[in-house]
């Protein structure tokens, strides 16, 4: 759950000079890892840099006022990063070496336990309230709580509309659901989600497009922004910088905002929710190619990519696992490389390969439906056999194929 926090100016700017010296530190502290292997090739663990800590606070009066356990949650999200390239190393990924924190790329500071260093207390519902800080003092906090319970850790973050509470609660979260159907449900960029109850029974939610909407106005303030860089004029620079970084965030909330809504509204309505297994990386994978074998339609693709993005699919499928279980809702994800549903005729079972601008399938008798209902009826005929008891693998085969 996240509050929106209303510091003082005085507050204000003890907050910047808290982040300020926790960005300092896990810089620090990346630089005596680096400079630990590199000179001597040893590594150097979390519980060695929580030592070093214990001496920096006696030595520096600036770091003897802030909370040690939220020191050691800086050091702990660096460690975090060391462990995550070296999965990615063994794995074969792109390792990514952590990096360097500037002051736009670190977002703030956290706490380990309530009441150490930090302590919040609640409105009425959980609807606002006070945080306190040590060494800042109280402030205002807004915002209201879904599901309250007990108070674990916090972390206090910086964004460009200023400052925010991030708490993290025990509790159990419970969903009321209404509905007892099947649905299929269909995602995409035409229409951002595609609905099948039945034969025939569809439903549309609207994409919102919302980068689209806002394009102009970020490549207007791009363009403000490279003009003042050639100028040198740095607080226009920085101005311009903030405009941009606010507009980004309400574009970000708004997705966020969307998604939330309509995942929250499909497992309230549904029983049971059947749809494809998206893989983003795969969706949005460039068209470039190499300098050998050049792709095509690069621009196109480029575009494409984008409009995917801007309607956050992994993200919508992310909150869509996590609310249905909480509503009690069984969702079936299907592997769309095995099982095809967008080229799969819902009702012959005939499977025809379709061009992405082949936008509408024709049925056996002639009537016409789009490419989406379609998709989302087949993966509805799999939401059928599956309630009649067939286990996923055959209610998946004997969808397609019937």
């Amino acid at each position: 759950m996240t509050y929106k926090l209303y510091p003082s100016p005085v507050q204000a700017a003890a907050l910047e000079r808290v982040c300020d010296l926790h960005r300092a530190l896990y810089n620090a502290a990346l630089e005596e890892r680096i400079e630990a292997y590199r000179k001597a090739g040893r590594s150097i663990g979390f519980a060695d840099q929580c030592k070093s800590v214990t001496a920096i606070r006696l030595d520096d009066p600036a770091y003897r006022v802030l909370n040690a356990q939220s020191l050691q949650v800086t050091l702990k999200r660096l460690d975090r990063a060391f462990q995550s390239f070296f999965r990615r190393v063994k794995a074969g990924q792109a390792p990514g070496f952590p990096r360097f924190k500037g002051r736009d790329r670190f977002p703030g500071f956290g706490f380990k336990s309530h009441g150490d260093g930090f302590r919040f207390t609640p409105g009425q519902g959980w609807r606002n309230g006070t945080l306190h800080l040590s060494g800042i003092g109280e402030m205002t906090a807004r915002g209201e709580a879904r599901t309250p319970g007990e108070l674990v850790c916090a972390d206090v973050q910086r964004r460009a509309e200023g400052w925010f509470l991030s708490l993290v609660v025990s509790c159990e979260p419970h969903r009321e659901r209404m509905g007892e159907s099947i649905a299929g449900l269909e995602w995409g960029v035409e229409t951002y989600a595609t609905l099948c109850t039945g034969p025939m029974q569809f439903g549309e939610i609207e994409n919102e497009r919302f980068l689209a909407v806002e394009q102009e106005a970020l490549k207007e303030e791009q363009r403000a922004l490279s003009r003042a860089l050639r100028g040198k004029r740095s607080k226009r620079a920085a101005k311009v910088r903030k405009l941009i970084a606010r507009r980004s965030r309400h574009l970000a909330n708004r997705r966020k905002d969307l998604t939330h809504q309509v995942t929250a509204r499909l497992v309230r309505g549904h029983a049971t929710i059947v749809t494809e297994d998206l893989s983003v990386r795969n969706m949005t994978a460039s068209a470039r190619g190499s300098v050998e074998e050049p792709g095509r339609r690069v621009k196109q693709k480029a575009g494409l990519n984008r409009a995917i993005l801007d309607t956050a699919p992994g993200s919508f499928l992310s909150h869509l696992r996590i609310k249905a279980e909480e509503a009690g809702c069984v969702l079936v994800l299907v592997d769309p490389r095995r099982h095809r549903p967008s080229q799969t005729c819902p009702v012959s079972g005939e499977v025809r390969k379709k061009g992405l601008g082949e936008r509408t399938h024709t049925l056996p008798d002639g009537r016409v439906i789009s490419r989406d209902q379609a998709s989302a009826w087949v993966l509805w005929n799999i939401g059928q056999k599956l309630a009649a008891g067939a286990s996923p693998e055959t209610a998946l085969g004997a969808a397609i194929a019937a």
